[in-house]
């Protein structure tokens, strides 16, 4: 994703909030296992 807009990155919904969210860096190797927006969402599942 180097070189990349932030307004081109790929985006999801949170399955807790239902709030999009961008992609992160953090989240580069797991990028399709990621489901929640914050570790708050992750935690109220």
């Amino acid at each position: 994703m180097k070189g990349v807009k932030k307004e081109n990155l790929p985006a999801k919904i949170c399955m807790h909030c239902n709030k999009p969210f961008s992609w992160r860096k953090k989240w580069e190797k797991n990028w399709n296992e990621v489901k929640y927006c914050s570790d708050r969402c992750r935690k109220q599942k």
